[in-house]
């Protein structure tokens, strides 16, 4: 069946270095494009990067939110199933709950979405 395994959060100084995954199982992530977003309480959801692929020429195209423009970097790993949210120089601003998503390609508003990982930035 398909499932998201999402991991890697964590306490982090700034300046620091996080990273962070999301598994999927039960069905090849070739099928999917991929997004993390990420959340403060009571503010919505925001989103972070995501890696799309069009439809016409199967090319992809990786897109990072100007807030984590140079810091973050979203990738894939196609054969293991997994993808990361690499994060650098992170800020105490960069303080939210990160959510992973699978977006079906036949549907993509059908996302396989992680259950949150707590990201904290501080001194």
């Amino acid at each position: 069946q398909v499932q998201v395994v999402e991991s890697g959060g964590g306490l982090v100084q700034p300046g620091g270095t996080l990273s962070l995954s999301c598994e999927l199982s039960g069905i090849t992530l070739r099928l999917f494009e991929v997004g993390w977003y990420r959340q403060v309480p009571g503010k919505e959801r925001e989103f972070v990067a995501e890696i799309t692929r069009s439809d016409r020429t199967n090319s992809e195209t990786t897109n990072h939110s100007d807030s984590v423009k140079g810091r973050f970097t979203i990738s894939k790993d196609n054969a293991k199933n997994i993808m990361y949210l690499q994060m650098k120089s992170l800020k105490p601003e960069d303080t939210a709950v990160y959510y992973c998503v699978f977006r079906a390609l036949r549907n993509r508003q059908h996302g396989l979405w992680g259950q949150g990982t707590q990201v904290t930035v501080s001194s």
